[in-house]
């Protein structure tokens, strides 16, 4: 356990400029801008950058951190080099943050180190819980779809993380339409926190309106955070003029190959970067304000390298409105 120290205040206006919206129907708010863990905290990056990052999220009400036990590299560095940013600078602040993980990835080998069922989440989250140096999480997801266990068995696992006070509210990540409806009954008769799910979404990639779980979450009454929300960076002016080298396609072909920056998206993007700067914005800026703009979503959530993307990201919640022609022509410049 590492102790508290004094050596950052957050900023006193961090509240002042932030959007925070429900999630559903719930008691509980997120910032409009959350941040995410999955490429920038394991140990690939240096501690000093990670401090900057979190330090200049918390300080403009960045109050939700995202997780995964698989999230690095290696899987599990993530959690615990979130668990010492916590102790070493935000004890104090605990009940000012919600800290989510998720578990539904291979995490050690054999046959009970992944998907779905109820030996694999609650001992992961029982890891996740040490790594981050946390007696609970606020919430904990199941991170994947698993069509080999009975989703009564995710579901109850889900159900005991609550019960068992390691959890104070659950959700679903990756979920379609919908296995969400059938998941939603089963957690509601049990009278689980369901409160959120988690989804890929962005102006390229519309999977959350084609196979129902933006309807459905909106239906019943339950939030939605997106992530990728730039598709990796291509919706950003970053390779407008090329391929940089220090971008994430040169740097790190993980997530995002040079095969993706074909000269059908690039024209795509030359377009979307027009209608953006016709608004006073940057592309990335538009696009997620365009995420934002009808309340279906409750949160972005955004990754960064540096603490100015993170600066730039919100600049995004100064204008959220679209006309309806605005809308149209994103809908027509992106259709595949």
């Amino acid at each position: 356990m590492f102790e508290p120290t004094a050596d950052y205040a957050p900023s006193p206006a961090r509240y002042e400029g932030m959007t925070y919206n429900r999630c559903g129907r719930s008691g509980l708010k997120l910032p409009a801008v959350s941040l995410g863990f999955w490429h920038n905290f394991g140990d690939h990056t240096p501690l000093e950058t990670m401090k900057r990052l979190v330090f200049t999220a918390f300080d403009h009400g960045i109050t939700h951190f995202d997780l995964a036990n698989n999230y690095g590299p290696e899987p599990g560095a993530a959690e615990r080099n979130a668990g010492y940013l916590l102790h070493r600078y935000f004890a104090r602040h605990r009940d000012e943050l919600i800290v989510s993980t998720k578990a539904g990835y291979e995490m050690w080998p054999g046959p009970y180190g992944d998907l779905g069922s109820r030996k694999y989440l609650l001992a992961s989250l029982d890891q996740s819980l040490e790594r981050l140096g946390l007696d609970y999480v606020d919430i904990f997801y199941h991170h994947r779809m698993d069509p080999e266990t009975p989703l009564e068995e995710t579901m109850g696992a889900l159900a005991q993380a609550v019960s068992s006070g390691k959890a104070l509210y659950v959700g679903l990540s990756n979920y379609d339409g919908p296995t969400l409806e059938r998941a939603a009954a089963i957690l509601r008769d049990m009278r689980v926190p369901f409160v959120i799910n988690q989804n890929r979404y962005n102006i390229f990639d519309r999977t959350v309106e084609r196979n129902g779980l933006k309807e459905t979450a909106r239906r019943l009454g339950l939030g939605l955070i997106t992530f990728s929300p730039l598709d990796q960076g291509l919706l950003t002016d970053r390779y407008l003029d090329g391929v940089p080298a220090d971008s994430r396609i040169a740097a790190d072909g993980r997530f995002l190959q040079r095969s993706a920056l074909t000269e059908a998206r690039l024209a795509q993007i030359r377009r979307l970067n027009d209608l953006a700067a016709g608004r006073g914005q940057t592309l990335a800026e538009m696009a997620l304000a365009w995420l934002l703009r009808d309340g279906a979503v409750t949160s972005v959530l955004v990754g960064a390298s540096r603490p100015a993307q993170i600066l730039d990201d919100l600049k995004a919640l100064e204008n959220t409105a679209f006309t309806d022609e605005e809308i149209r022509l994103i809908d027509e410049i992106s259709r595949d």
